[in-house]
């Protein structure tokens, strides 16, 4: 793939040579994920682009698995998104940015919860990878609440948008996701059988949250 495509030397164009710098030191996953995880996650639904992103150093999970989508293209992977999604109103849904390296699936993501975020590149398919948020999607009730994902997105298609330089890209991109055809994880008699998170668990998946990024189910 062409790392310098029209978008990537757009996005080049408008940093400045110190976040230049920061971008051209990302040059796996694990760093562009070691960034994320520095970055505070705040409250609130503002959507923030690539770009704001780099220079506000917060990102929710949108605005973060597009960042990682971003960093990621700029140094040679398709700029591919996964959105794990629960049942309506039960949770937020939650962005990976996903790559393939000798044909395994990994992904980079950013999370109030500490277990949805990164991922090595050694599932084999996408199913697997999604599989292995499982046990970490949980709501403030400790409900496991992860029943769908979508295929791979590419980025590219948003490119028009300039998503990787403004919020209103990132909007357009947040839109499609309501819209986007699902992918069901498992059966309807399956999660009639899913036991609770217990607290040891809950405890661990939450270290380190911000109560003011949380989702609370309406009922």
């Amino acid at each position: 793939m062409d790392t310098m495509d029209a978008a990537v030397r757009r996005f080049n164009q408008g940093l400045t040579p110190q976040e230049l710098n920061l971008m051209d030191s990302l040059r796996t996953p694990a760093q562009v994920q070691a960034f994320l995880d520095e970055t505070r996650y705040p409250g609130g639904e503002e959507n923030r682009s690539p770009q704001e992103v780099l220079r506000q150093r917060q990102a929710h999970c949108l605005d973060g698995g597009l960042f990682a989508a971003a960093a990621l293209r700029r140094i040679g992977f398709p700029p591919l998104i996964v959105d794990l999604q629960p049942d309506p109103g039960m949770d937020d849904d939650h962005v990976l940015a996903v790559y393939k390296i000798n044909n395994f699936w990994g992904a980079v993501a950013k999370s109030n919860y500490s277990g949805l975020r990164f991922r090595e590149p050694v599932y084999r398919n996408l199913r697997e990878l999604v599989m292995s948020y499982f046990e970490d999607f949980f709501n403030v009730n400790g409900v496991k609440t992860l029943r769908y994902y979508t295929r791979p997105i590419n980025l590219k298609r948003f490119d028009r948008a300039d998503w990787m330089n403004t919020s209103a890209g990132v909007d357009w991109i947040e839109v499609y996701l309501k819209s986007v055809k699902l992918v069901p994880l498992i059966p309807a008699a399956q999660t009639a059988l899913l036991s609770p998170m217990d607290q040891r668990s809950i405890a661990a998946g939450t270290l380190g949250i911000n109560p003011e990024g949380t989702f609370h189910p309406k009922s």
